[in-house]
């Protein structure tokens, strides 16, 4: 029976798949065959034994089930992995799991989940950065008011707005390059990192071992892989589903019913609530920004799982238990919907154009406060003059030009021409160039 929804609502089959209990045993197994192999080459037990470890560590041979039910008996999780491998391995048995401990075998294991999950999460960040690269582009010049404090503040580009986005989804590309390097990492060092129990060779074991399974062995450990590069692994995941949040609280927010600029898809047969059939609520989106909340959440035991006592404790493993699956296939369903609601992503430029001059001008004050100034008044004599006239033009409800050119101030200064140059389309300076070195530079990133 199912209890988390990650196991039947959120994120894909793949996403699951890859932190599904059988998945998770294969790869147990995996390094157990690896170490084996390396066991092998080194002479330190028979090539037939590694032959037959290897063959037969695959869940086809060692049933979940069957683990299980030696956990069950012994209370030993990875114990169990050995015991119910060496069973199917007959008299080679014998030679699993040598000189390793748990961690090596967990963590190493835990490295190997890990570069599944961000091959998707990687795939995922380019889908919507090409998405995000389409929408700036075309809407480049599509102008609409700018906000600042939920006030109408100038006006801006739609093709800021995307190219904003742009800009941090390539920026998480390079983090994830980065923390590629020091996150798949594993260890075969014992039980406080010393190897001993590996004997002399030990590192060049370590490193058959992680050749084998294509990860980079650790310079230093102590019983664990140090848990600053889940701590940084989960806090990337965090760092990534702050954007996508960012873009959904964005898009609710445009969509609210005074706004409607623009909108999430709304399905043709869709239900918006269960007594207001009039309602299209940005369900995909505020999904998107809760469960932010959660892997935003996760963060602060990644950091506590850091320090441990001496060597090691246990109190790491219940909790990554936890929040690693929960996070990348959360993260994963955050991905796929943000994805599904800008590739269906509806305009509505009547509403875009109405509110650009909803204000009746007001937001033409900062370029006709620098007009004055650029024509000799005083910078701040100025803007304390547009700030009257606009609190005037605001009590009174009128359109704020036509205050302006009542102003015998302003007319010692300005002529019909220039206050007839003062339109929203016109003020936003260099907003196409700017958009236009954001795609520059990402499609040079992406070659």
């Amino acid at each position: 029976m199912a209890v988390h929804p990650i196991d039947y609502r959120y994120g894909s089959e793949e996403m699951r798949r890859i932190w599904d209990e059988e998945n998770k045993l294969q790869k147990l197994l995996d390094v157990e065959a690896a170490l084996a192999r390396a066991h092998a080459k080194l002479g330190n037990i028979p090539e037939e034994s590694a032959r037959v470890i290897s063959e037969r560590a695959n869940t086809k041979w060692v049933k979940l089930e069957r683990v299980k039910e030696i956990e069950a008996e012994i209370q030993h999780d990875i114990m169990a992995v050995v015991k119910a491998l060496s069973e199917v391995c007959g008299e080679h048995g014998k030679y699993v799991h040598i000189g390793a401990t748990s961690n090596d075998i967990i963590d190493t294991a835990n490295a190997l989940l890990i570069k599944e999950s961000l091959g998707l999460i990687e795939g995922y960040l380019k889908e919507l950065r090409n998405v995000l690269m389409g929408l700036a582009e075309e809407h480049k010049y599509t102008v609409c008011i700018g906000r600042t404090h939920g006030q109408h503040a100038v006006p801006t580009t739609y093709g800021m707005k995307f190219a904003l986005w742009l800009d941090e989804v390539q920026r998480h590309l390079e983090r994830l390059e980065e923390i590629k390097k020091r996150v798949l990492i594993g260890k075969m060092r014992g039980a406080v990192g010393t190897a001993a129990s590996f004997g002399e060779r030990a590192l060049e074991l370590e490193r058959l071992v992680m050749e084998d399974l294509g990860l980079k062995p650790a310079l230093i450990t102590n019983q664990l892989v140090s848990r600053d590069l889940y701590a940084e692994l989960v806090t990337f995941l965090a760092l990534v589903a702050s954007t996508l949040d960012k873009i959904g609280l964005e898009i609710r927010n445009l969509q609210r019913t005074e706004i409607l600029e623009v909108s999430e898809p709304f399905g043709e047969k869709q239900v918006g609530s269960s007594t207001m059939p009039h309602k299209r609520n940005p369900v995909r989106t505020e999904k998107v920004c809760g469960l932010a909340r959660v892997i935003y959440s996760n963060v602060v035991p990644a950091l506590l799982n850091n320090p441990l006592w001496h060597e090691r404790d246990l109190t790491n493993s219940s909790v990554e238990r936890v929040i690693l699956p929960e996070s990348f296939v959360l993260l994963d369903e955050m991905f796929r919907v943000t994805i599904e609601v800008l590739k269906g992503l509806e305009f509505f430029p009547e509403n875009i154009k109405r509110n650009l001059y909803l204000t009746r001008n007001l937001i033409m004050a900062e370029p006709l406060m620098l007009k004055l100034a650029e024509k000799g008044m005083g910078r701040q004599e100025a803007h304390e003059l547009v700030r009257q006239l606009a609190m005037k033009a605001f009590r009174e409800g009128r359109d704020f030009l036509e205050v302006v050119r009542e102003s015998k101030e302003v007319r010692r200064y300005l002529s019909e021409k220039d206050l007839a140059s003062l339109k929203p389309e016109d003020y936003i300076g260099v907003a196409p160039e700017i958009v236009d070195n954001v795609l520059r530079y990402v499609r040079e990133c992406s070659l």
